[in-house]
């Protein structure tokens, strides 16, 4: 009965929450008053697929459950986003029946990196994706080792690990394992000999922690890596990006499934690799994987086409206080060869916390915007001091930049008879201020 009464209230309550727009996460919350262990109570599906990590959660989350349902699986899965305990909770108990039975193949869940140890208390993946550990949100997350320390403890027996072999935080993961999938890239025609970052998170081997050193690398500490002290290094992969032309805007898994991208970012190709690999392991063929991807659109908002008069644009949607986020923004930007103008917005810096730490911008690689491609750039918002500060300590030439505290300014001076592409670079609380004032698609 307190299953029942648990299920009926969550329930209910989701039904208003969705009549008035309001959050996913209260809904759950409740169900963990009244059951606290309410996750332990209910029959799951055959297939429980978690993906966590610094970034790109959501993203390969909404891929994941696209393959899937567009080959006849049945997903459940929390397409918005609320990806911590409660938000889980309620992701469950709505779609189970009022017998506590969740009716789908398959329950994918997006996991908060910090809070999966609490979720997985009470819901053991059989399958379980780790995207990536990044310097991300000072205030909440502190250093990634920090949150490697977290997401281990979320770890369960028998749970077959996905990982990305690239990332050597990550892979640490599974070191002296037997059930890991790796997935990650071959030397790409993009990489570099050295590394181009505002710093080195990859310097120093997770295991031994001496000296670490790279063959090549993919992004930031994104590669093929080797400690010559321990012999930790990256593992050979069971799904492999095998080569990306992000100019033609294509990648090909495996050597022989070839994808077009609509948005050309080596960031992009990592989570589509994600979402292929899970794919794979579920049973679907590679060419249908590839047929199902080609010019995937993201539904999550995180990349919108707008229009600002006679200008067409795109808004690039980074996390907030994650520099890795920022730079694959300004990369896809720095790199658009029609020619463009770059407008960033920095107007709140935590969704959750009251802080005004801007140290984040400084491991920001704003030299990538110091681009033939690129023509005026346009700061904005109640940190634009900050930025433009930042940018002091950039070789872009100063004539280059225009800065405006009021967005209504930056977004009205855009408008204007330029005919260039605007690239629109914020965060998830600023992005609203920015559509707000063109015409998004």
């Amino acid at each position: 009965m307190k299953v029942f009464i648990t299920i009926l209230v969550c329930k209910l309550l989701r039904f208003v929450g969705k009549l008035i727009g309001k959050g996913s996460s209260f809904p759950g919350q409740i169900a963990l008053k009244l059951c606290p262990d309410i996750l332990s109570r209910v029959t799951l599906p055959e297939y429980i697929i978690a993906v966590t990590g610094s970034n790109g959660k959501t993203s390969t989350v909404e891929m994941i459950a696209h393959i899937l349902s567009k080959n006849g699986k049945s997903v459940s899965w929390n397409r918005e986003g609320s990806n911590q305990i409660e938000g889980v909770t309620t992701l469950v108990l709505s779609n189970a029946t009022m017998g506590g039975k969740v009716k789908s193949d398959i329950l994918l869940i997006e996991s908060d990196e910090r809070f999966a140890r609490y979720t997985f208390k009470y819901i053991k993946p059989t399958h379980y994706v780790i995207t990536n550990l990044y310097r991300d949100q000072l205030t909440r997350n502190g250093h990634p080792e920090w949150v490697f320390d977290a997401l281990k403890d979320s770890i369960c027996d028998g749970t077959q690990l996905i990982l990305n072999a690239d990332d050597p935080l990550v892979s640490l993961f599974g070191k002296d394992k037997e059930d890991v999938i790796w997935f990650g890239a071959d030397k790409l025609s993009s990489d570099t000999e050295t590394l181009e970052s505002a710093y080195n998170d990859g310097a120093y081997c997770p295991a031994c922690r001496k000296p670490m050193t790279y063959s090549t690398y993919h992004y930031n500490h994104i590669g093929h890596y080797n400690c010559t002290s321990c012999g930790y290094k990256r593992h050979d992969t069971d799904y492999t990006i095998t080569s990306v032309d992000l100019d033609g805007g294509e990648m090909m898994i495996d050597g022989k499934y070839r994808i077009t991208l609509a948005l050309k970012s080596l960031y992009n190709i990592y989570n589509i690799l994600s979402a292929y690999t899970v794919a794979r392991i579920v049973g679907i063929d590679g060419a249908e994987i590839a047929s199902d991807m080609n010019d995937y659109v993201l539904k999550n908002g995180r990349v919108i086409t707008f229009e600002l008069g006679r200008r067409r644009g795109t808004l690039l949607t980074s996390k907030h206080e994650n520099s890795i986020s920022y730079d694959q923004s300004l990369r896809v930007a720095s790199a658009y060869k029609e020619g463009c103008d770059v407008m960033i917005i920095v107007d709140a810096v935590s969704r959750k916390y009251f802080t005004s730490d801007v140290s984040w911008l400084w491991d920001i690689d704003f030299d990538m915007l110091k681009s033939e491609n690129v023509g005026e750039i346009v700061l904005a918002g109640k940190y634009v001091n900050d930025l433009a500060l930042r940018f002091e300590y950039t070789d872009i030439p100063a004539e280059k930049i225009r800065c405006f505290e009021d967005i209504n300014e930056a977004v009205n001076y855009l408008d204007s008879d330029r005919k260039e592409y605007i690239y629109a670079i914020t965060c998830f609380s600023d992005k609203g201020k920015f559509l707000a004032r063109v015409k998004g698609e």
